[in-house]
């Protein structure tokens, strides 16, 4: 290379030209960026209307009505959160009403979030401004959202519902008049749960924050209306990560939102206990009916609501039959519950524990679900093998591999659980894999248990490495803390050929996991078939989970006409076993349809690795429209005929984040500003404004080169 003799090397000098010209602006950057405030955006907005201002739309954690403006959301003061459901034998109709102000002197548009049962048939929207009742139709879901956009255009009232996953809808509501209180009213139906002689429900309240694996996925439009803004941004892993993580209030903040839940429970036998284990309640009797409402007239909205009933043992029901009929077809739905079978001889097991370690998991969570691991180690039993997984962004294992149970190795795990804490993300895939890995070709029964609130996005992603790596393991899934992510804990114990269950808090510890442990440690029913005599029949689902100990055979079908009797086959413990029901009488109930329909889309919904997914995508939709349910593929939109707004007026928004599940610990979930998965956006600026630089630099190296 050349050189000016009694001058500087241009590189050198334009380098050092370069480096501080660029840390002169760099530094004035900096000092002008940490000049504003980190929530200067909130404190605005709490000046403005004392609301605090979201990112994100997917991390509101319960049903909130959020304003929209300029890619961010503000909530609008809540009022109330009402909830009405009325259960008749094993069909529960809900209606849940959210009223919301516009306390601002502009029109706005509103997003409305909120997490519904994992198994709830939504078929009605109803949207109440002032006097005005707009009724909801289904459409397909990019039809719905044009009709929506249009509507709001054009100043019409209208509103918008879509399902993000089973469990998590939301409601986009357009054009509300300054100084309106709005009501929202969202209908859906549901089977309860009936396990071991006792019925149940579960109402969820708040969608706890969702970690977010995978790269960032580099927009390259930005789609009209509701895109999503939550603090995760798309990846990947979860394309729709920015419409599934709500914002979350900080601890201590003033803002509240409450709950009031009324029940009409008419099981249709005799009930020798009513129980809610999270929430106290009223219980009043009139005749065969109880009426259930909560002590206090409405409680804080941040963990699931669960109401059980025992009937007398008398009086347990092991068979049932519910009809329906619509234009001329018979919809069914059959319960039946397979008789106790002695317990065979003990076998050795080897059994894999998984545990969530992650941020989200801190509190009350991480002390439940040591707790019940230890409990589990108790029932280990000689020529058992065993190991321990724990994960949360990374994973590792007590042992390198499964080890025979003897005292030394028992103490050792129960030293190692004790030392478990909370912290860091969740990178649940991992764990799976090396929970379903080494299995050898021994007879044993080879179980996997795990542990976990199921705080994830990538769901579909862990539900085809269970698919794919199942092989002789079976899995069942604890759902951890106040507010577990149900759609994962009964798909995942689904797809693993196990089984679920729940603990919200320490005290049921005991009981759950013995329960769960009388299930596993006995025979499973498999292999179920159904033998109809008549062969008109459409029956979901099609193919029959292995049920265990107490579980009961739950199907739905349709037909031109119920007859004859239907036979029901299986093997438990290699022996065979049969029960058959005849198809008259019954009870009749509204909305068997509608769960048949359910059932169907759900169970079409499995096969989405299938090659042939976009002929069954028309099925669902055909079978959603039919039914009018909102589906992955249909959504419920509303819009009034009369413009409101006039032609003048613009469309604002603002909105409130939402509750902390009850027990998580803010610090283990947002050890900063936002989890894992989010990104300082004051950082980046800096970065990126220096890799600006450095790359101008470089350029102009480069340029000085080819001339010299």
């Amino acid at each position: 290379m050349k050189t000016n003799h009694g001058f500087l090397n241009p590189r050198v000098l334009i380098a050092s030209v370069g480096l501080s010209t660029g840390s002169i602006i760099a530094l004035a950057l900096f000092v002008l960026i940490n000049s504003i405030p980190a929530n200067a955006g909130e404190q605005i907005e709490d000046q403005r209307n004392e609301s605090e201002v979201i990112k994100n739309i997917a991390d509101v954690g319960q049903g909130t009505l959020l304003f929209k403006k300029d890619n961010q959301y503000s909530k609008a003061a809540q009022l109330d959160i009402d909830v009405n459901m009325t259960v008749t034998g094993m069909i529960n109709r809900v209606s849940v009403t959210q009223s919301f102000s516009n306390t601002t002197e502009n029109w706005q548009e509103g997003i409305y979030v909120f997490p519904l049962p994992e198994n709830a048939a939504v078929d009605q929207l109803r949207l109440k401004i002032g006097e005005r009742i707009i009724e909801g139709q289904i459409k397909e879901k990019q039809a719905a959202n044009k009709i929506y956009q249009k509507a709001k255009a054009q100043g019409k009232q209208a509103a918008l519902t879509e399902q993000e996953r089973p469990n998590l809808f939301t409601t986009s509501v357009a054009n509300i008049p300054p100084h309106e209180t709005i009501k929202v009213e969202i209908e859906y139906q549901q089977i309860v749960t009936y396990d071991n002689g006792v019925f149940s429900l579960r109402f969820p309240m708040v969608v706890g924050p969702r970690y977010i694996p995978g790269n960032q996925i580099i927009e390259e439009k930005h789609t009209k209306g509701f895109s999503g803004n939550g603090w995760a941004v798309n990846t990947d892993e979860v394309a729709d990560a920015s419409r599934i993580t709500p914002p979350v209030l900080t601890p201590g903040s003033k803002r509240i939102n409450n709950v009031s839940i009324k029940i009409n429970l008419d099981a249709g036998l005799a009930l020798e206990k009513i129980d809610s284990p999270y929430h106290e309640v009223y219980i009043d009797k009139q005749s065969d009916q109880y009426q259930i409402s909560l002590k206090q007239e409405s409680t804080l909205a941040n963990r699931d609501f669960e109401l059980t009933w025992q009937p007398h043992p008398s009086v347990a029901p092991k068979a049932a039959l519910f009809t329906e009929k619509i234009n001329g077809e018979t919809f069914a739905m059959i319960m039946m519950v397979p008789p106790t079978v002695e317990k065979p001889e003990s076998l050795t097991r080897e059994i894999i524990y998984v545990i969530d370690t992650s941020g989200s998991m801190g509190g009350q969570s991480i002390i439940q679900a040591r707790a019940a691991l230890e409990l589990a180690l108790s029932r280990l039993k000689q020529g058992d093998h065993f190991n321990i997984i724990q994960f949360n962004s990374q994973t590792s294992k007590l042992f390198h591999q499964s080890e025979l149970v003897t005292p030394t190795s028992i103490q050792q795990a129960i030293n190692y659980v004790r030392s478990l804490d909370a912290g860091g993300g969740t990178e649940m895939a991992t764990a799976l894999h090396a929970a379903l890995a080494n299995q050898d070709n021994s007879n044993d029964l080879r179980q996997v248990i795990f542990l976990t609130d199921g705080s994830i996005g990538n769901e579909q992603a862990l539900f085809e490495i269970i698919q794919n790596q199942l092989g002789r393991s079976r899995l069942f899934t604890i759902g951890i803390g106040s507010a577990p992510n149900s759609h994962f804990m009964q798909r995942a114990a689904n797809f693993g050929r196990g089984t679920h269950t729940y603990i919200g808090k320490i005290d049921e510890v005991q009981k759950k996991m013995r329960a769960l442990f009388e299930k596993i440690e006995n025979p499973v029913l498999k292999d179920i078939s159904i033998d109809w005599t008549q062969t008109d029949m459409e029956i979901w689902p099609q193919k029959i989970t292995d049920l265990y100990q107490g579980e009961p055979l739950l199907i739905t079908a349709k037909t031109k006409h119920l007859l004859g009797d239907v036979k029901i086959t299986g093997q438990v413990a290699n022996n065979n076993w049969s029960s058959s029901l005849k198809l008259n009488g019954g009870q009749k109930r509204k909305g068997v349809s509608t769960l048949w329909a359910r059932n169907k889309i759900a169970a079409l919904m499995k096969q989405k690795r299938d090659a042939e997914f976009e002929s069954i995508k028309e099925t669902i939709i055909e079978t959603a429209l039919q039914h009018h349910l909102v589906s992955k593929f249909t959504s419920l939109v509303a819009v009034d005929v009369t413009p409101v707004r006039p032609k003048h007026n613009k469309l604002d928004s603002k909105s409130i984040p939402t509750h902390l599940p009850e027990g998580w610990d803010y610090n283990k979930v947002f050890g900063q500003q936002f989890p894992a998965t989010a990104t300082d956006a004051r950082l980046n600026f800096i970065i990126g404004l220096i890799l600006i630089l450095l790359t101008f630099l470089i350029n102009l190296t480069r340029r000085h080169d080819s001339y010299v």
